[in-house]
């Protein structure tokens, strides 16, 4: 069972917008789960939000539970997105598959090869301007 995902207000409010406009892009099907992750959500007051939660913007040290890889990515706007630079945008299935978890979660993610379980390593929000 995935754990229950948290945004703080401002984050959940700008996915919301940014789903309504991606729905005819090429990523309907993650602006579809990510509006799935948004339904079942807890929404957390900016000041009250856990600093280890990702939230757009967050670095992330994630591991892949099977394959014992590590990898090192940041959760980016659609037009900030640079793979070069492990900028991965928030509708990217694997931004989807971690947003609004937090350190020690484990999610699984879909890829075309099958299911991974994901463990979230590390989350370093220093990054993130709070609004």
């Amino acid at each position: 069972m995935k754990p229950t995902p948290t945004f703080c207000k401002s984050d959940y409010q700008f996915l919301r917008e940014l789903i309504l406009k991606s729905k005819n892009s090429t990523n309907t099907k993650e602006a579809n789960q990510l509006s799935q992750e948004l339904d079942r959500a807890v929404i957390s007051k900016e000041s009250e939000l856990d600093s280890t939660v990702i939230r757009i913007n967050s670095f992330v040290t994630i591991e892949d539970v099977i394959a014992k890889k590590q990898m090192k990515v940041q959760i980016v706007l659609p037009s900030s997105a640079d793979i070069k630079q492990s900028k991965i945008s928030i509708l990217a299935p694997l931004s989807v598959a971690i947003i609004g978890f937090k350190e020690n979660d484990e999610v699984d993610w879909e890829m075309p090869a099958g299911i991974r379980t994901l463990k979230i390593i590390a989350v370093d929000n220093t990054a993130v301007h709070h609004s």
